[in-house]
């Protein structure tokens, strides 16, 4: 082991409830030796000048007598036995049978001046052999005997009165009480001292003590009586005294050591089955713990080797230090821990003092070493299993050169960061490449390009604003995602004109490339790197991380080629560009073919119950090259094409189709069908609507027309006559996404309106937003005043729903109640949410008839 000192983490065990800290407990420990000591120097004081007499049984003076007396008392110490109580220790003698003698031999009312003498230079005697210089404990051990001499004195002395014979019965009982106060004083102040220490709990000392000190008792008792019948009948008898009392003495001490050693073990199962833990300080605390408890210790340590740098220790005390003014009294068995071969640590253990042979002591502690030594082997093989992980799971989206996020977890973090804005936010990606760059590598070294990597990392992040995500996509070429593009002007843009994010994006590239630009010394030479930078911005619900990395590599090959510091994306530059060329006459095809524009029907639900109130009909792609594509990726294309009638019809069709099937299967709900603001200009809607109905048998009730104001229309009144033949059908009319359209105050304001659906991108923010929530609140309100429903958009938390709820909205749909399901499973799960609601919520007719 190190011989350098070493970290010390001490640890404590908890003090019971209502119990003060070391501090307090040594302040009460020294009040009671005071108190005890001059309470037995009192009595001994008084005892002496009491003229108390009894009938000799031997022609002794009285100086003789109390000689004897003394040296009764001092035998009956230097024969003691011991038993551990925590961290402390309670003494059994043959203090009963000397009282005994001594009562029959000297002055009563000396007894407790000779007990103090004798127990003190017994006491002396020892704690000198044992090498401790403890004053303040012997004292108040010596004053503890005097004072049980004191009372076993006064009861056997008022039982036999002064001159009852020796070998009368009454003279009997008298002593066999005065024996039994004797045991109840010690006993009790010994169970006060320790538990005022701190050492163990009132109630294990006494039990401990007394199952130790009960059989002693009674064969004290006896000796005594025994022994003062021999000096009055038959001294000759006292001849086997000796004997008798080896053998009772070896009696008790195996009795003790037998307790003693079957505590221990006890203790020691519990202590093992606690060691296991995931960490080295766990199994550290778990085992100082454990080892107070099995060796009634005064202080463990622990001392753990580590891999590298020097081992940590931990320490724990039985009691407080403060009581021997730091000294540690009692042997100290040290034991080194291994596993096999393996050096785990050492084991500390202080005993209060040896109360079993030392070898068992030594077995115990090697024992409870070994169990030790394999928990803290574990829990390091836990550690560094932990660790490992750790550093596979960081490496997995961090790149090993720089620590910056990976090409994976840029895309990972990057679209989860997309998915989480308004669709129409926009964003912007700038990826950077090092020119040159082999050059350096080539020239200096590979050590010097990796140090140009990470000094251009450390610039990067510098750089980095708030929610920026800087990543290193591998070699020399990095990437930074602007989830929010500065909303400074730009100096060429009219001040009538909304600023574009491209020259934004770009003006913070060319930042960069400033920043970047600066000298820097590699390798002990003074470079100055050049950094060529492609920038791509796009709306966030239109496009994915990869995407924008595509476009901006596309930019960054044509920064190259111009040899530019910074290009942006064009699509006149990207051969996969000409797929928005080709969309419009894929759109057609998809018309005709009729299973490439899919419904996904997701559930309208009564925010309180969960009982669906209607559905509404969203529209996917399922593209035979590109996948499944959302409205947000060819919506556009429709909007501002000559396809917008019959996409109109094929979506209005479809969701009919997909409403008479439930209704033939007995729900009665209406669908939502989303309309643009441009289809209102067809005066011949009202007309195609009313066919489609009749078609497929439906009320107009049961159909909800949402228009959607993406764009502006400018011919007002035949979009208020087409609604109001639509609304003199029956039709219901829903304003949807209210509150982000062109004019969606103006447009429920001048004409009437079923529905109002609040924007997705409100209801996500309200809970944070206090502007998000006055805009839902407003909604609410403003629907309230015109009799309309309003449904809120896009609910996936119940955090959310609360809210809502709290504002007066009763109806909603979103994740946290379905997500868009094809038409073959939303008959299912409407009945299923039917079914969770209360009754009587949503009318389901028995005889499936319309």
């Amino acid at each position: 082991m190190s011989s350098q000192p070493l970290p010390e983490i001490t640890a404590r065990r908890e003090r019971p409830p209502g119990k003060g800290g070391p501090l307090s407990r040594l302040k009460s420990t020294r009040v009671l030796t005071w108190l005890v000591v001059a309470t037995a120097v009192g009595v001994a004081g008084l005892g002496m000048i009491v003229p108390l007499r009894r009938p000799e049984i031997l022609p002794l003076s009285p100086a003789s007598a109390i000689g004897v007396t003394v040296v009764l008392a001092a035998a009956a110490q230097l024969a003691r036995l011991r038993l551990r109580a925590g961290p402390g220790t309670v003494s059994v003698s043959w203090g009963e049978a000397a009282f005994v003698l001594g009562f029959a031999l000297a002055p009563p009312g000396w007894l407790p001046v000779a007990t103090l003498l004798g127990a003190v230079g017994a006491w002396t005697i020892m704690t000198w052999l044992n090498g401790q210089r403890v004053v303040a404990d012997l004292v108040h051990l010596a004053a503890s005997l005097s004072l049980g001499v004191a009372a076993a004195t006064a009861v056997t002395y008022a039982v036999t009165g002064p001159v009852a014979p020796v070998d009368s019965t009454r003279t009997q009982v008298g002593l066999i009480a005065g024996a039994f106060m004797y045991l109840v004083v010690t006993l009790g102040l010994a169970v006060l001292t320790l538990a005022l220490h701190g050492d163990a709990p009132p109630g294990q000392i006494a039990v401990r003590a007394l199952h130790a000190k009960l059989p002693m008792f009674v064969g004290n008792v006896l000796v005594g009586l025994l022994s003062l019948f021999a000096l009055v009948k038959a001294p000759i008898w006292l001849l086997a005294l000796p004997p008798s009392l080896w053998l009772l003495q070896r009696t008790y001490r195996y009795h003790l050591h037998a307790e003693e050693e079957r505590r221990m073990w006890e203790a020691f199962a519990r202590a093992t089955r606690t060691l296991g833990g995931a960490t080295e300080l766990a199994v550290a605390a778990a085992g100082l713990r454990g080892a107070l408890d099995v060796f009634g210790a005064r202080r463990v340590e622990i001392e753990v080797a580590q891999r590298t740098g020097g081992p940590h220790r931990y320490a724990a005390d039985g009691a407080p230090q403060e009581a021997t003014a730091g000294a540690l009294p009692g042997p100290v068995i040290t034991r080194t821990m291994a596993v096999g071969d393996t050096e785990v640590g050492a084991l500390s253990v202080w005993l209060a003092e040896p109360t079993l042979p030392v070898t068992r002591d030594d077995l115990a502690v090697s024992a409870y070493g070994d169990a030790l030594a394999g928990a803290l082997h574990d829990a390091a093989a836990h550690e560094r299993l932990a660790e490992l992980e750790e550093k596979v799971a960081h490496d997995a989206v961090h790149d090993t050169l720089t620590g910056l996020a990976n090409r994976s977890a840029l895309i990972i973090d990057g679209d989860a960061l997309l998915h989480s804005f308004h669709r129409d936010r926009q964003v912007a990606l700038l990826l950077l490449d090092l020119n040159d760059f082999r050059e350096v590598n080539g020239t200096l070294g590979h050590r010097a390009g990796d140090e140009m990597l990470c000094t251009v990392a450390e610039r990067l992040t510098d750089l980095a604003r708030e929610h920026d995500l800087v990543a290193r996509l591998g070699d020399d070429e990095f990437a930074v995602l602007l989830p929010t593009i500065s909303t400074l002007t730009d100096s060429a843009t009219p001040l009538h004109e909304t600023p574009s994010p491209l020259p934004r994006a770009v003006r913070r590239a060319r930042e960069l490339v400033d920043q970047l630009g600066l000298p820097m010394e590699i390798g002990g030479v003074r470079l100055v790197t050049e950094i060529a930078v492609g920038v791509a911005v796009s709306s966030a619900g239109c496009t994915d991380l990869a995407e924008l990395i595509r476009r901006a590599g596309i930019a960054l090959d044509q920064a190259k080629d111009l040899h530019v510091g910074v290009a942006a994306y064009d699509s006149a530059h990207d051969a996969t560009s000409t797929d928005h060329l080709a969309l419009p006459a894929e759109l057609l095809d998809a018309l005709t073919a009729g299973d490439q524009l899919v419904l996904a029907l997701q559930p309208e639900v009564d925010l309180l119950t969960g009982a669906p109130t209607g559905v509404e009909a969203l529209i996917r792609w399922k593209h035979p090259r590109r996948g499944m594509l959302s409205p947000n990726a060819f919506i556009d294309i429709i909007e501002h094409g000559d396809l917008l009638a019959p996409f109109t019809r094929y979506v209005l069709d479809h969701a009919l189709a997909a409403a008479a099937d439930w209704t033939g299967q007995g729900i009665d709900l209406p669908v939502s069908v989303n309309v643009s603001a441009r289809s209102l200009l067809d005066a011949s809607l009202p007309a195609q609507v009313a066919d489609a109905l009749r078609r497929h048998r439906l009320g107009a009730g049961r159909l909800v027309l949402e228009i959607t104001e993406s764009v502006a229309v400018s011919e007002q009144e035949v979009v208020d006559e087409v609604i109001g033949a639509l609304r003199a059908q029956g039709v219901q009319i829903s304003v949807d996404d209210f509150g982000t359209g062109f004019s969606s105050l103006s447009f429920v304001t001048r004409v009437p309106v079923d529905e109002l659906k609040v924007d997705r991108s409100f209801v996500t923010d309200m809970t944070d937003s206090p502007a998000a929530a006055a805009v839902v609140r407003g909604a609410v309100e403003l629907g309230a005043r015109l009799g309309v429903r309003v449904v809120a958009e896009g609910v996936e938390t119940a955090d959310q729903r609360a809210a809502l709820l709290a504002l007066g909205c009763t109806s909603a749909q979103g994740y946290h109640f379905s997500r868009p399901l094809p038409t073959d499973k939303i008959v299912g799960a409407l009945h299923q949410l039917a079914q969770a609601a209360p009754p009587k919520i949503i009318p389901l007719r028995a005889d499936g008839a319309s």
